[in-house]
């Protein structure tokens, strides 16, 4: 399983929210992507996921140009790379196991997706998957019901349906609180060690990274500034990342819970997408 950047760039207007970027990765490991607003990390996921264009440049799975594929092939390939979003993106009013099984849409007819009609044992794999993210109890829920912690992993859940290969989340818990964080970063680092997924998670803490990244890539202005081990992931090279001067406190960017004070407004708005 690799993934590889061959000179990746998207141009909005004059601007390139992404700029000639190449790199790959290998195998299944857990990938942080971070820097400031801007700095390109939403941009580089979407891509890969097919949910924007690149302007210039290859982006490869297994020596297959993602980017060249279209009707079914990219259909197929979106399912094997299921997307994590930091709103959740579920159906408030839908009740959470339907939720779960929205992930096989990819794979169904009109008009089973129409009327609901889910084999028996696509409603057992989905029982199953919320079961291990210890959220069964809440299958006859509607979402909307449901705490921001337990949403994003009835989120992480649907992913799952699709049995992707890859993992992209995009600032997965930008708006949790730290306990919930917590639980969400534990559930996908557990899939992706147990299940032997790549996982691609952009963050816009340091501390999250450190603890659950295998490898970390900083970008800024659109470019990869850093491509390194988490502990090589350093305060001075973090300031390098974030634009940020020796100001820059990086404990006012902890999601411990007790980390949080009154720097936590700052660093939200220096670190996040």
């Amino acid at each position: 399983m690799r993934l590889e950047f061959r000179q990746v760039s998207k141009v909005f207007g004059a601007k390139a929210a992404v700029d000639n970027v190449s790199l790959s990765l290998e195998g299944a490991g857990f990938t942080g992507v971070i820097g400031r607003s801007g700095a390109g990390k939403s941009t580089l996921l979407r891509m890969i996921n097919r949910l924007g264009d690149a302007s210039s440049g290859q982006i490869l799975f297994d020596e297959t140009d993602i980017l060249a594929l279209s009707g079914k092939a990219k259909r197929d390939w979106q399912a094997r790379c299921a997307m994590v979003f930091q709103q959740f993106n579920l159906v408030p009013r839908m009740d959470v196991a339907s939720n779960v099984l929205h992930g096989l849409l990819g794979r169904r007819s009109t008009l089973s997706t129409l009327f609901n009609l889910w084999t028996e044992a696509d409603i057992r794999r989905a029982l199953e998957i919320l079961d291990r993210l210890g959220i069964a109890e809440q299958a006859g829920k509607r979402a909307e019901a449901l705490s921001g912690g337990q949403q994003q992993r009835v989120a992480i859940a649907r992913a799952l349906m699709q049995d992707p290969r890859i993992i992209l989340a995009d600032e997965p818990i930008a708006s949790l609180d730290p306990m919930n964080a917590q639980v969400v970063m534990d559930t996908l680092k557990r899939i992706q060690t147990e299940d032997g997924r790549m996982v691609i998670a952009n963050l816009h803490t340091l501390d999250t990274a450190r603890r659950y990244c295998d490898r970390v890539i900083g970008m800024r202005d659109g470019r990869v500034v850093f491509d390194g081990r988490p502990e090589q992931l350093t305060t001075g090279v973090a300031r390098e990342i974030y634009g940020a001067d020796a100001s820059f406190s990086e404990s006012a960017t902890s999601t411990a819970i007790e980390g949080l004070g009154p720097d936590t407004k700052y660093a939200a708005a220096l670190m996040g997408d």
